[in-house]
């Protein structure tokens, strides 16, 4: 009895000091756990994903890779595998298992090592929320309050949730739902039970167990995780067999790209890193859904890829990457071409069987690869066919249809002879670009030249397309957003709507002819010129701007004046510090966007409405909630007038239904903002008329009055009338553009080289192009010749992508405005006639502006008699 007696009094005393440790314990790491509203409240970190506005997958922004799933949707043999391998006892602790604690105690006495084996998964989640990974002591107490605190606010089933999508299971998958995509490519209810025990097994060290970096240990590790399963009866002994002896099948995947518009997504990326700041908007889980859509982005990026190679093919083959044998002799040092660097030492290769597959796929994929490019090595050479194994690992047969453009690149300027034969092209061991063009494979290269195409709803500014450059991946620089460059007569619609602000009409008659002009404070002559250089005399308005005639745009801004003029293009968007204070002005030597452009162009569609571009529809959280949602101007004088009451019948009553029906309906509608009138609709629907004659060809052929608008193939090969265009070319074709529209869509084209000072030069024939199809000359195709200009170089462009985005639109011409009168007017003086014959025509005019003199019958011309080569004389002065 009287060792009872002490020993009672030592137990209280060390239960007293025990509890009092406790106490201090928790008020020492008191400020470290997580308040009640934190942890109802955890948010998992999502990465930012971007879609189309149809919903596809563009891009994802994030460090961290997470599909967050709930509970009902993890498949019961992926819950049973986790609880089996980490806390079989999950739903009967309290957030720690003594029994676990007990086990890891003894082996720490035992070995003297500090081991994790008493973490529960209530404990594992504590740590990845709260603690980091150091393994001390005083981390482990923290673990076990934090967990207590989790369990006391959070039922057993948000516990595992949090788990399922919490948890680090390495390359950068976070949640279970993440390593499925990562890993296998998969949604979770898609894995196997041999996969759903791989990623089951990766808690525990999911750098070392991955089956990517380590497949053996994960392929041990999944043993383990199965025989839990056996052990807790989840699977038979059948089943395990079959998972434990299936083959290890991961894959790094990256998340599943729908459509590949990484110009877009950047532009997207950027304005929500703007709006939420960089860590917000990449771990916030924000869908964000894009103007855009699949089918016209889609649709752009073909047409500017594809403009881009036909240019280059044009201006002729630069040659090979590299040769790997066979290298020929070298003109400037007589001494063969090294071979190409690569991994693989080809000191003593000298010919194609030195070559493995394996040796060939391991050099091509450290060839640079730009979609639609992929790397080749040229195997074989016939007589006007070639044959190459490629990056993908696939022999393919390249006929003469695909090489026969490929004749040398001189300058930009200068081309080679046509070639006659393979071997003047290439030859074997030469490493080299393919490409897939309609069908048919094609030798290739990466063109040096850039473009830009941006496409704008004209009625509320939403960015239908952007494409900023060949690729993205070769040069992030958005040119359709970022690059200021010379407009060239791009900037004639505007400067003529400024004109008929003044008081000139589409029969206005301007003088045609050359300006020498002696400038007193420079000292030297200004000698604007035509290009080309012909000269009509006497000419309408309507017609100057169809033939873009720069010297009578010269003279609409000198009968507008500078200073208006300048003031005047603001109204359109452009920047004033962009525009040019001398006459050149209007001949486009101001340096705008290609959003800048199509933005002005959209008040000219629009009846003169200024929109303001944007790129984001809508954004949403996780579950789908919308967070936010654009709220455009839109190009409408009175958007939300309601219509005219109509009188109803009191007696009908699917009528009063009807009507009752119908206002709540008006008053659940989102009220529209209108845009900023900047012209009227009468100006903007006279300077589109004028685009018309722009891409479209005028007059009469049997007549001898026939004559094409600079854009005239955009009519020729959309075959419809309901489109307005117009050319751009900048001195010495260093810029070139096409911008037009139909009411419903403007798009602006740009090409040119990112050196400002290069010129886009100039294509000779290639014979070859032309027997190939000599009844049918393919002007979008590579057959065209002459300098590069805005018809040339930037309208295929234009033309490829509308003949998609308007191919299921009905025809829709922009309606005339109130206060537009149509008469009759002589085709030479613009005035009044009474003739009804080849040599008058019906012209637009604002009410009042119509002329009221007819021309006389000696002021008549009969147009089919002028010799329209013969220029008129120079004049000093304006």
């Amino acid at each position: 009895m009287k060792y009872i007696k002490p020993l009672i009094l030592f137990t209280l005393l060390s239960g007293l000091l025990g509890f009092v440790a406790l106490v201090g314990i928790y008020f020492y790491i008191k400020p470290d756990l997580p308040s009640v509203t934190v942890l109802k409240d955890v948010r998992l970190q999502t990465p930012m994903q971007i879609y189309t506005q149809d919903g596809k997958l563009i891009s994802q922004y994030g460090v961290k890779r997470r599909i967050p799933v709930e509970l009902e949707e993890v498949p019961e043999s992926l819950i049973n595998a986790i609880l089996a391998t980490e806390d079989s006892r999950f739903y009967e602790h309290y957030g720690i298992d003594p029994i676990g604690i007990v086990r890891a105690a003894v082996s720490l006495i035992v070995t003297g090592e500090k081991r994790q084996g008493a973490s529960t998964l209530t404990m594992q989640l504590a740590r990845g929320f709260f603690l980091t990974r150091e393994k001390t002591y005083i981390r482990k107490v923290k673990e076990i309050f934090i967990a207590l605190h989790m369990e006391q606010v959070l039922t057993k089933d948000e516990i595992l949730a949090l788990y399922l999508n919490k948890i680090e299971l390495g390359h950068r998958a976070f949640g279970f739902g993440a390593a499925a995509q990562v890993y296998y490519g998969k949604s979770l209810n898609e894995l196997t039970l041999a996969q759903i025990a791989t990623i089951a097994g990766l808690p525990k060290a999911p750098s070392v167990l991955n089956p990517i970096s380590r497949p053996q240990a994960s392929k041990e590790r999944r043993r383990v995780v199965l025989l839990r399963m056996l052990d807790e009866e989840h699977i038979s002994l059948d089943e395990f067999h079959t998972a434990a002896d299936a083959p290890v099948t991961a894959r790094k995947h990256g998340a599943e790209i729908e459509v590949d518009a990484p110009y877009l997504a950047d532009i997207i990326y950027n304005e929500m890193v703007e709006t939420y700041g960089k860590e917000e908007a990449e771990t916030g889980g924000y869908k964000v859904y894009a103007s855009a859509s699949s089918h016209l982005q889609l649709a752009a990026q073909d047409a500017v890829v594809r403009n881009l190679h036909d240019y280059d093919e044009r201006h002729g083959y630069k040659g090979p990457l590299g040769y790997l044998w066979d290298a020929p002799i070298s003109e400037s040092t007589g001494e063969p071409i090294p071979v190409m660097e690569s991994s693989v030492d080809a000191s003593e290769k000298r010919l194609a069987s030195d070559w493995s597959e394996e040796e060939l796929l391991t050099v091509l994929a450290e060839v640079p690869r730009f979609s639609p490019l992929i790397p080749a090595v040229v195997t074989s050479i016939g007589e006007q066919d070639i044959t190459v194994f490629d990056a993908d690992g696939v022999s393919r047969s390249i006929y003469w249809a695909g090489l026969d453009w490929a004749r040398e690149y001189i300058t930009d300027f200068r081309q080679g002879n046509p070639p006659k034969a393979a071997i003047d092209i290439t030859q074997p061991g030469a490493v080299i670009y393919i490409r897939k063009q309609e069908g048919e494979w094609r030798i290739s290269q990466l063109p040096e030249v850039s473009g830009a195409l941006v496409s704008i709803n004209p009625q509320n500014g939403a960015v239908e397309a952007v494409v900023g450059g060949y690729s993205f991946y070769q040069s992030q620089f958005n040119r359709a957003t970022q690059a200021k460059r010379q407009v060239g007569s791009n900037i004639k619609p505007f400067i003529y709507s400024a004109a008929l602000e003044e008081g000139y009409t589409l029969s206005s008659v301007i003088n045609d002819a050359p300006i020498n002009q002696w400038d007193a404070s420079t000292g030297v002559r200004w000698r604007p010129e035509n290009s080309p250089a012909e000269y009509d005399g006497p000419i309408r308005m309507r017609t100057a701007l169809g033939k873009s005639k720069n010297v009578v745009s010269v003279r609409l801004l000198r009968g507008v004046g500078l200073r208006n003029a300048a003031d005047y293009l603001t109204r359109f968007g452009f920047d004033t510090d962009d525009i040019p204070l001398d006459e050149t002005l209007s001949l486009g030597s101001g340096s705008h966007t290609p959003l800048e452009i199509a933005r002005g162009m959209s008040a000219i569609a629009n009846g003169g409405y200024l929109l303001e571009p944007y790129f984001i529809d809508r954004v949403t959280n996780a579950t789908g909630d919308i967070l936010w949602q654009a709220d455009p101007v839109w190009a409408c004088g009175d958007c939300n007038a309601e219509s005219p009451e109509q009188a109803i019948d009191e007696n009908d009553i699917e009528a009063l239904l009807e009507a009752q029906l119908s206002q709540a309906n008006l008053e659940e509608e989102v009220q529209k903002r209108p845009a900023p009138q900047v012209i009227s609709s009468q100006n903007a629907f006279l300077v589109s008329e004028m685009m018309r004659t722009a891409v479209r060809a005028n007059g009469n052929w049997s007549k001898k009055t026939y004559w094409l608008g600079t854009g005239w193939r955009a009519r020729n090969i959309l075959q419809r009338t309901d489109i307005a265009g117009k050319t751009g070319t900048t001195n010495d074709s260093r810029d070139t553009w096409f911008s037009g529209f139909h009411k419903d869509l403007v798009t602006t084209v740009w090409v040119g080289f990112d050196d400002m000072s290069r010129q886009l030069g100039r294509a000779t024939r290639n014979q070859n192009l032309i027997n190939r199809n000599p009844e049918k000359f393919n002007w979008i195709g590579n057959a065209l010749i002459g300098t590069e200009d805005g018809a040339k170089a930037a309208a295929p462009a234009w033309i490829r992508f509308m003949q998609v985005a308007l191919a299921d639109v009905p025809y829709s011409p922009i309606p005339v405005p109130e206060g537009v009168v149509r008469v009759r007017i002589d085709r030479t003086s613009g005035k009044l006639t009474d003739r009804t014959d080849h040599t008058t025509l019906f012209e637009y005019f604002v009410q009042g502006t119509e002329p009221h003199q007819y021309v006389r019958e000696d002021e008549f011309v009969d147009p089919a008699l002028l010799d329209e080569t013969t220029a008129p004389e120079p004049e000093e002065i304006f």
